[in-house]
């Protein structure tokens, strides 16, 4: 087999969706050089070219939905619930006496039913779907794509990581209780330094940023190097819902470091206090989903989604 039929045959659909991204910012760069009246008459009026492709992946993305739903022959429906009936089924539960035991199980059944049962990339009608559930159960609106930005899964694996420092003085001891700070402090400080200039300085709003954090691959990301002021800036502290994939407890957090390393095996990663929440005080690594909270207003705070009381 030739070397060109390899590189097509491990060419995957995420690969191709990063191509075309960085394709995307490099034929935005050109317009805005080369015909930069056009580019500034073309904002003067509201449209943003580089917005063209966000806007036309949404209509692509309901078509292609809106055609899978249609045609899909009734067996293959059966195991894929579609958002009209995950609403229909939210709205009756949120009325039983019981529905937050069942909220939950709710949660947890439609999410066995969606994803696949080993972590890999979901595509773009599973995300919308996964959309859908969580902002009906949950109440938390989230986004696996936002302001045209995407991780490269938003499936995977995450793991326990170690507090980081908050402060030049901090010490592992102010961390929480021995199950809590017994994960131990990070040898280095977290992707964007330190959280305050001092212990004065540290506010709980700070604090709980640092208690609730997240870990993700920015590292990996195809266009890092070339765009990496702007996504700098854009993930830090930027809010992610963490769902686990096998019991639906939810925690929202802020990215607050980047990896880990893919050689881990992990996509992800999470304080202690977001572990712990999530599976427990032995949770060291499971099946999540992750997704960008769209709060532009900053109005969904850190912490646990206790949506089952």
């Amino acid at each position: 087999m030739s070397a060109q039929k390899k590189a097509k045959k491990k060419l995957t659909a995420e690969e191709l969706r990063q191509r075309l991204k960085l394709k995307h910012l490099e034929a935005k760069k050109y317009f805005s050089e080369t015909f930069s009246q056009a580019d500034k008459l073309l904002r003067e009026k509201g449209l943003d070219p580089g917005k063209v492709r966000e806007h036309s992946a949404r209509i692509i993305g309901a078509g292609a939905m809106a055609g899978t739903l249609l045609l899909t022959s009734p067996q293959n429906v059966k195991s894929l619930p579609t958002p009209h009936e995950i609403i229909e089924t939210v709205t009756k539960v949120k009325n039983e006496a019981d529905g937050a035991k069942s909220a939950q199980q709710l949660l947890s059944d439609s999410l066995k039913s969606i994803l696949p049962q080993k972590v890999r990339p979901l595509n773009r009608n599973e995300e919308k779907i996964l959309e859908q559930v969580f902002e009906n159960i949950l109440e938390v609106k989230s986004r696996a794509s936002l302001e045209g930005e995407h991780l490269n899964t938003t499936y995977g694996n995450i793991g326990i990581e170690q507090h980081l420092r908050r402060y030049p003085t901090d010490a592992l001891s102010t961390h929480g209780e021995e199950d809590i700070s017994k994960s131990g402090m990070a040898p280095g400080l977290g992707a964007w330094g330190y959280f305050a200039t001092s212990k004065e300085d540290l506010t709980p709003e700070l604090a709980d940023k640092e208690r609730w954090y997240a870990v993700v691959q920015t590292l990996y990301l195809p266009d890092w190097e070339i765009r990496q002021p702007y996504l700098k800036d854009w993930y830090k502290y930027r809010k992610v819902l963490i769902v686990n994939a096998d019991n639906g407890q939810a925690v929202v957090a802020s990215i607050a470091d980047s990896g880990p390393a893919a050689w881990t095996g992990k996509n992800f990663g999470a304080s202690p206090e977001v572990m712990k929440f999530l599976g427990g005080s032995n949770y060291k690594k499971g099946p999540v989903i992750v997704f960008f909270v769209d709060d532009p207003e900053n109005k969904v705070p850190l912490g646990p989604v206790e949506y089952n009381k």
